[in-house]
């Protein structure tokens, strides 16, 4: 079948009498012989793999890693497209949610972040599962069937300092390997717990220390720290590229995380100004308490955004709010409570771009325009993408 276009989630969309197939491992335009993996027959849309290349398009290349492919490790989604063209891909992705899900015409452009080789070498968190013969490696897509590996290529040279092959580990268990390349910290975590064989943490054996701006963050650990060893800087910059603070400025920084944003933005908003850091994690918030306890103009409040900004009282008002919510996006119910504190700039960080345009839609509703969107290429090789939006008061 001739595939169409890209579409979000690491495929393209094909079509065959009248059903729509949703193709892995091909690239728009291409001729492929695919597979069905998952469908019945009267089902509306099946999903199939690209199991024969019969019209290459450009940017095709040879997937450098020997587990990427049809029926093996189901984390990369673009090992077969050229960095350009994934990237191109990702972009292409990102208009198309903003314009269907938010009637917005963005010009999108996928930028390259340091810190990769080629789209390979970053990722320095990974989780690994186990088989039940003890074998470790990565599980197909959409699928708990383990696939055993000797490494993994887009892991960082610190994780894969971790031997995988030649180590029984505990049968169905997991295996998370989180690193900092800044401080060359490596913690190993079995089922949770902490692995002193392959761990070797400078200060605290149970966290990961990582560097960004001349500051330290405790992550402790399998606390979330972006997985992109270029990504804390970038973002931080981008966050304050769409805030602008001034001093004196009141902020607020919601599903905070460890700190990364607040501690940029109290440096910003100076003494006479105030962050409110807002994060559901009790790890997390340990964290933040640690990594800003020298911030003064910092506050931090532990619950689940939406229950926090209802508190009577709590926070009437705000000139910027960041928000860094999970992938399902922060919802209608947050934007609302977000709008209210009548900010003049809105920082929006989405690594899910169909969940970015329904909040973007909702808060255009609220009054606040797209005043500038930017994307990372956070994750080579993958269909993720990271974005920052700018929203402002129209």
């Amino acid at each position: 079948m001739r595939v169409g276009a890209v579409a979000h989630g690491g495929f393209c969309v094909a079509r065959h009498e009248g059903r729509a197939i949703f193709v892995r491992h091909t690239m728009p335009g291409e001729l492929v012989r695919v597979t069905v993996t998952e469908g019945k027959p009267k089902s509306s849309y099946w999903r199939a793999d690209a199991v024969e290349v019969v019209e290459a398009a450009e940017g095709r290349v040879e997937p450098p890693c020997p587990w990427s492919g049809p029926g093996r490790c189901g984390g990369c989604d673009w090992q077969h497209a050229s960095i350009a063209v994934q990237r191109d891909l990702k972009a292409a992705v990102v208009r198309e949610q903003l314009t269907r899900l938010a009637q917005l015409d963005v010009d999108v452009v996928v930028e390259p972040v340091p810190g990769d080789s080629e789209g390979l070498d970053w990722r320095t968190r990974v989780t690994y599962a186990v088989s039940t013969t003890g074998q470790a490696g990565l599980r197909q897509h959409r699928s708990h069937h383990v696939v055993p590996i000797d490494e993994c290529r887009i892991a960082h040279p610190l994780v894969r300092d971790v031997p995988l092959s030649g180590n029984r580990w505990p049968e169905d268990s997991s295996v998370d390997v989180s690193v900092s390349p800044a401080t060359g910290d490596c913690l190993v975590l079995v089922d949770g717990k902490r692995d002193a064989s392959f761990s070797s943490t400078q200060r605290d054996e149970s966290a990961v220390y990582e560097e960004v701006a001349g500051r330290s963050f405790r992550v402790t650990g399998g606390g979330f720290w972006q997985v992109h060893p270029g990504a804390a800087e970038v973002l931080r910059s981008a966050v304050l590229d769409a805030l602008a603070p001034e001093a004196g400025d009141t902020a607020a920084d919601l599903y905070g995380g460890a700190g990364l944003f607040a501690d940029a933005l109290a440096e910003r908003v100076g003494p006479g100004g105030r962050v409110t850091l807002v994060e559901s994690d009790r790890v997390a918030v340990a964290d933040a308490r640690h990594n800003l306890r020298d911030r003064v103009v910092v506050r931090i409040e532990r619950g689940r955004v939406d229950h926090v900004l209802r508190r009577q009282g709590f926070l009437r008002r705000a000139d910027l709010v960041v928000l860094d919510p999970p992938r399902s996006g922060a919802g209608r119910a947050v934007v609302d409570l977000v709008s209210r504190l009548q900010p003049r700039r809105i920082a929006y960080v989405a690594c899910d771009p169909a969940a970015l345009a329904r909040d973007l839609k909702f808060f255009a509703e609220r009054g606040y325009a797209l005043a500038n969107l930017r994307a990372f290429d956070l994750f080579p090789m993958t269909h993720h993408v990271e974005c920052v939006a700018a929203l402002s008061r129209s």
